[in-house]
């Protein structure tokens, strides 16, 4: 049987992003779903935007959405650079479909367990680049996977992961 994420679990992940978000000076609202896109916890800083918390949500919805993907885009601006290349009508009508629950940027990752994963995380209300450097420094501190134990991806759709970063500007995040 695959492992829950617990609300309890999510309480060091939030500290250490707010630890960030404070040194950073850039308050934020995080939100962590399970692997369905339902939420789990969600914090908002004092000080930051009202629409934070909704678009954290977002986030870490459309990480879980992705999920099969999750492997091949570990975070959401890889996604985001990806679909605007390729179909950028498509995120646009994900989001309409689901009632805006959809939203690729900076800051947003899966959780794995082994190979499984057990949740997402979002955080908004920084820049992306921001966003994604407090979302990495909390997953360190808490040691957090955002990628499968096991590589199973097939060489080929390695190799054209690797063109697609390469292509739009993203080779610095590959392994």
């Amino acid at each position: 049987m695959m492992r829950l994420l617990s609300a309890k679990e999510c309480r060091p992940f939030f500290d250490a992003v707010e630890e960030k978000a404070t040194q950073m000076g850039a308050p934020v609202a995080t939100a962590i779903v399970g692997p369905e896109g339902h939420v789990i916890a969600v914090e908002r800083m004092v000080g930051a935007g009202f629409i934070t918390a909704d678009t954290a949500i977002a986030k870490a919805y459309t990480i879980a959405a992705f999920r099969t993907m999750s492997p091949r885009f570990p975070d959401g601006l890889v996604i985001q650079k990806w679909f605007q290349q390729r179909n950028p009508q498509f995120l646009i009508n994900a989001a309409a479909l689901t009632g805006g629950r959809v939203a690729a940027s900076g800051g947003m990752a899966p959780i794995f367990d082994g190979d499984d994963i057990i949740g997402a995380y979002g955080i908004s209300g920084a820049t992306s680049d921001q966003d994604e450097i407090m979302g990495r420094h909390a997953r360190e501190k808490v040691g957090w996977r955002h990628e499968p134990e096991s590589d199973i991806i097939p060489q080929e759709t390695l190799d054209h992961i690797r063109e697609v970063y390469e292509t739009i500007g993203l080779s610095d995040r590959l392994g």
